[in-house]
């Protein structure tokens, strides 16, 4: 665990502080607790991960309790310049050997309690064990707060999509026949860091056959000439706030003759699905907007993934643009549309660009160009 990089917004965190126990109250549990990881982050500018030491804020309904934050004494010090006292939060440092999980739970009312997602079973089943036996997730109300961004988060997003086009607009640099994924993705990493990010958070080279696996990372492969080579990048800001976009290359002219009209196709489901984009519309339209050209091209069956996932403080968050999810979209709400065609053991394609939705359409965070991008001659 440690202490968020920038000054915390006092106002800002309390008013996000008041929403949560609104929309807490409002679900009909008693208390959200949040362990360390970006939802902790979000509230009150704490980073880092949960540890078998619990920590946790917890934040009652009951507008009567304030809010209290549990956390190993060894690491309170650490977190001198969170202003707790300015927020109301009342601060409840335990040493080892004291039953932590109890102090989490004490003064609260008997009723449900909710989790966030970053709260491991360990802690989950020693909070059973010391009374939290009504256990709910956390999901559903923190999404309430975080899934609408604020012109303030807008514009991190926005600097952090132009931050990783640069990276792309570098990839002719790096990416040509005769490297390993493994040496262009080396220099991805690093160029993403000189390009503003505080870290790679991944990197994907897929190339040839590996291009038809969504998650494949890099390997020793020998990218030859002719190749289609996908590559999926990002990672955050100073700020937490994260970039990933997709752009499909060639090593040389490609060579496959399916490549071109099929990366038409793809292309042109991206492109709808973008369109598609405003208030008022369900994520399971617009992940329906670009399936419907795969279909058409009759390419549907190697489209295998959903179209999109929310995109803040997390690389993968709510809302997800899937079927299935007939969550309308608001202004403010940013994801990812990205659709992919893959060929088991040939290649595969993706184009991917950060959107946010506007008061009257959609914004893409991503300029660079979404055709497939010839690298060399």
């Amino acid at each position: 665990m440690d202490a968020a990089t920038s000054t915390v917004d006092v106002t800002m965190a309390r008013e996000r502080l008041e929403r949560l126990r609104q929309l807490t109250d409002a679900a009909g549990v008693a208390a959200v607790v949040v362990s360390p990881g970006s939802d902790l982050r979000y509230l009150i500018g704490i980073g880092g991960s949960s540890f078998e030491r619990l920590t946790a804020l917890v934040v009652p309904a009951d507008p009567a309790l304030p809010p209290h934050f549990v956390v190993p004494r060894l690491e309170y010090a650490g977190l001198g310049e969170v202003p707790f006292g300015e927020l109301g939060i009342e601060v409840r440092p335990w040493v080892d050997g004291e039953n932590a999980h109890a102090l989490a739970l004490a003064g609260l009312p008997r009723g449900p309690l909710a989790f966030s997602d970053a709260t491991t079973a360990l802690h989950l089943f020693q909070l059973r064990d010391a009374g939290a036996t009504e256990q709910r997730p956390a999901w559903p109300i923190v999404r309430e707060l975080r899934m609408r961004k604020t012109a303030a988060e807008l514009a991190e997003l926005r600097a952090a999509g132009a931050a990783i086009d640069r990276v792309h607009a570098r990839m002719a640099e790096w990416l040509r026949p005769g490297r390993t994924e493994r040496e262009v993705g080396d220099d991805i990493a690093a160029a993403v860091v000189e390009e503003g990010h505080s870290a790679a958070e991944f990197v994907i080279v897929g190339s040839g056959p590996n291009g038809s696996s969504p998650h494949h990372g890099v390997s020793d492969r020998v990218i030859q000439r002719g190749d289609v080579v996908v590559v999926d990048i990002g990672g955050p800001l100073p700020s937490g706030y994260c970039s990933d976009s997709t752009r499909t290359y060639a090593a040389g002219p490609a060579s496959l003759p399916d490549v071109p009209s099929a990366y038409a196709a793809l292309q042109a489901s991206q492109q709808a699905a973008v369109d598609a984009v405003r208030p008022g519309v369900t994520c399971q339209e617009i992940d329906r907007a670009a399936r419907r050209v795969l279909d058409e091209a009759g390419l549907g069956e190697h489209f295998i993934h959903r179209t999109g996932h929310g995109i803040g403080l997390d690389v993968h968050e709510q809302p997800y643009i899937v079927e299935g999810n007939d969550l309308p979209l608001e202004p403010g709400m940013t994801f990812s549309v990205e659709p992919c065609i893959v060929f088991p053991g040939r290649w595969g394609a993706r184009i991917e660009d950060i959107v946010a939705v506007t008061e009257d359409g959609v914004e893409s965070f991503n300029q660079r160009p979404r055709e497939l991008i010839v690298l060399a001659d």
